[in-house]
C-alpha cells in the first residue's frame, strides 16, 4: 500500500496526533519515519485516493496541530511515497534543504488574501471619470453612435477595468508587503482582482491584520476582502 506523506518537521518536534485520523475510507492511523533529524508524519494510504472533502479536512488537521507546536513544512493534498523506505530515502537525500527552509519558516504562518469589487460600483466609476468611456455610452444610450460603438465601448472599459484591478492589487501588496517576509501572488478567479499569500513572523501578526483591516476599511464597501489564516505555510515550501 502506499504511503501518505502530510507534513516534515525537526524530529524534536512535538507531535500531538492522539485523536486524529489520516485520510482515506475511515480514516487511517498516523505514523512517522524518521531520517537523521527530520520526521515525516504518514500514514497508509490508497493509490486511488480522491480529495473528499472529509480527507482535505483530515489533512489540513494534521497541519494545524502540528503547526501549534512549531515549525512545519505542510506538503500538499495527495502526495505519495512507495513505502517508508522512499520516504526516508528523500529526508536523506534533501535533508539540507528541508533543515534550512524550516529554520526560514520559524515562527511564520502564512495568510491568504482574495479581493473583489462589485462590477457595478466599478462600472459605475468608469463612466464617471473616463470621458471617452461616458461620451461612448450616453451616443449609445441616445440612439446616436454608430455601428461600431458598443464594441468600442466594451473594449474600453475592459481595458479600464484591467488598468484599475492591477492598480488596486498593487496598491493593497504594498501595503501589506512591509509586515510579511514573502508575499506570493497567484492569477485571480472569478470576479476577485486579487489573490496573494503572505509570510507573516508572529511578531508582525497584529501589524499585519490591523493593517488588512486599515485598507479594506479605506477601500470602502464596495470591495469585499477575504482573509484566511493563520495557515500552514504551503505556498512558501
Amino acid at each position: 500500500m502506499a504511503v501518505y506523506i502530510y507534513s516534515i518537521v525537526d524530529k524534536q518536534h512535538p507531535l500531538r496526533l492522539d485523536g486524529l485520523s489520516g485520510v482515506g475510507e475511515g480514516g487511517t492511523r498516523l505514523r512517522t519515519v524518521t531520517a537523521g533529524a527530520l520526521c515525516a508524519v504518514v500514514s497508509d494510504a490508497a493509490e486511488d485516493l480522491r480529495p473528499k472533502r472529509r480527507d482535505l479536512g483530515a489533512h489540513q488537521e494534521v497541519q494545524q496541530s502540528l503547526m501549534a507546536d512549531g515549525t512545519v513544512l505542510p506538503l500538499r493534498f495527495g502526495l505519495l511515497a512507495a513505502d517508508d523506505e522512499a520516504v526516508r530515502l528523500v529526508l536523506e537525500e534533501h535533508a539540507d534543504e528541508y533543515l534550512d527552509r524550516i529554520q526560514a519558516l520559524d515562527g511564520c504562518v502564512e495568510y491568504h488574501l482574495k479581493a473583489a469589487q462589485d462590477e457595478g460600483a466599478l462600472l459605475r466609476q468608469i463612466l464617471d471619470e473616463n470621458d471617452a468611456a461616458r461620451r461612448l455610452n450616453e451616443e449609445i444610450r441616445g440612439g446616436q453612435a454608430g455601428p461600431d460603438a458598443s464594441v468600442a465601448l466594451g473594449e474600453l472599459v475592459a481595458h479600464e477595468v484591467q488598468a484599475r484591478q492591477e492598480s488596486l492589487a498593487t496598491g493593497v501588496v504594498e501595503a501589506l508587503r512591509p509586515f510579511a517576509r514573502l508575499h506570493e501572488s497567484s492569477q485571480p478567479t472569478g470576479s476577485d482582482f486579487l489573490s496573494v499569500s503572505f509570510l507573516v513572523h508572529h511578531d508582525q501578526d497584529e501589524a499585519f491584520l490591523t493593517t488588512e483591516l486599515s485598507v479594506a476599511g479605506q477601500l470602502g464597501d464596495d470591495f469585499d476582502f477575504r482573509l484566511s489564516g493563520p495557515l500552514p505555510p504551503y505556498s512558501f515550501v
